[in-house]
């Protein structure tokens, strides 16, 4: 992931519900949830729910995909770990204490 890339994508979670919305996809996994779905969720208005997976889908963090009438929203996980490359891939810089915290951090969450 590039810079202009993470910045995209840092924009896209700076708001409240489109951050919520990322969370709930990827606790969904891979199947992902309808669009109506992730309104009653957020508890936002369809229009408004469009407006926000589309920022999201835009960012490159989210992937959309049609069943018959509805439209399916889910977490792209490679780009998710992508972003978080790009924070930590020079967390070390001489100080593996650093990057010994993070593990143990990403570990305990899990």
């Amino acid at each position: 992931m590039n810079e202009k890339e993470a910045l995209l994508a840092f924009a896209a979670l700076s708001q409240q519900t489109r951050l919520n919305v990322l969370r709930a996809l990827v606790v969904a996994g891979p199947e992902g949830m309808a669009a109506g779905e992730i309104a009653d969720m957020a508890s936002v208005s369809p229009s408004n729910i469009s407006f926000h997976l589309k920022e999201l889908e835009r960012s490159g963090l989210i992937a959309v995909r049609r069943s018959s009438r509805s439209m399916f929203y889910s977490a792209r996980f490679d780009a998710l770990g992508s972003l978080v490359e790009f924070l930590v891939k020079d967390c070390c810089s001489g100080h593996p204490n650093i990057c010994a915290a993070f593990s143990k951090a990403s570990i305990s969450t899990t």
